[in-house]
């Protein structure tokens, strides 16, 4: 595993989001990530239960917001040397790419996941 310094540009995996981000600090088990792009916008749904509708609380949920600060386990943490999207073109295109794919499954929970992801663009992209 590649140790990280303050400042670097790294990838990092966080729940079930990928973003782009700087390290802000260094702790024990992980780096604080301020974030500046998104690759993959989290799965919808619950994490207990992936994929399943019946019985669970479905639960919608939001990428993290732009210079955005989280905790990420240092071995979810990779070093970035490409060119920083814009943090909005990212997430629209993470949500675009979501959501082929969930319409290629066609399944409840895709179908339900879809709902969430139309809920989730208009807030995020209401101005």
């Amino acid at each position: 595993m590649t140790e990280m310094n303050i400042g670097d540009i790294v990838t990092g995996i966080y729940k079930t989001g990928k973003y782009i981000g700087e390290v802000t600090d260094i702790r024990s088990q992980a780096y604080l990530v301020r974030v500046l792009a998104v690759l993959k916008h989290p799965t919808q749904g619950d994490l207990h239960h992936p994929k399943e509708t019946d019985g669970v609380f479905f639960q919608e949920r939001r990428a993290l917001a732009y210079r955005e600060q989280t905790n990420v386990p240092k071995q979810m943490v990779k070093p970035f040397d490409e060119e920083i999207p814009d943090y909005n073109e990212s997430l629209m295109s993470a949500l675009k790419k979501m959501r082929q794919d969930l319409q290629e499954k066609g399944t409840p929970w895709a179908e339900k996941s879809i709902e969430n992801l139309d809920i989730l663009e208009k807030d995020y992209f209401r101005n």
